[in-house]
């Protein structure tokens, strides 16, 4: 049985690629997910991609994750900055985890520096683009693979 990486992207990403390309690009979320797939796969991982703009969903889809995943790679979008609810989901998965922010919040508004899931994560990714995302399977590869 092949073990499954879950991507999760959080809220007003499903419109990436369309939203401020200045800051978050031309990619859109359908090629960061083929992208992702392609390496998860190459390294004998499946890939399953979800994108939701409901904190609550997100939530659900970690508890799902902590028997279905080997590791989750997310971007919680805003509710990085404030989302205790993400946090405590993610404190109760046993697996790695990997946080990705497509532009560089440190150089971004204050609020956007503090991020809650950076606490549970096992690296951080942040302004390399989309390319983020495929840095942070590769990690994520890595350490399941030991």
């Amino acid at each position: 049985m092949t073990q499954t990486i879950t991507l999760l992207n959080g809220p007003n990403l499903n419109l990436l690629g369309q939203r401020q390309p200045e800051i978050y690009g031309h990619e859109t979320l359908a090629d960061v997910a083929r992208d992702c797939t392609a390496l998860a796969e190459a390294g004998g991982f499946a890939l399953t991609a979800l994108q939701s703009n409901h904190e609550g969903q997100i939530v659900d889809w970690i508890h799902e994750a902590r028997h279905a995943a080997a590791g989750i790679v997310i971007n919680p979008g805003a509710y990085s900055h404030t989302s205790v609810a993400i946090l405590d989901a993610l404190n109760a998965y046993d697996g790695p985890v990997m946080e990705v922010h497509i532009s560089n919040i440190h150089k971004r508004e204050s609020f956007r520096h503090h991020s809650y899931v950076s606490a549970r994560a096992d690296a951080v990714f942040a302004g390399a683009g989309t390319d983020g995302y495929r840095f942070a399977v590769m990690r994520l590869l890595t350490l399941l693979k030991g």
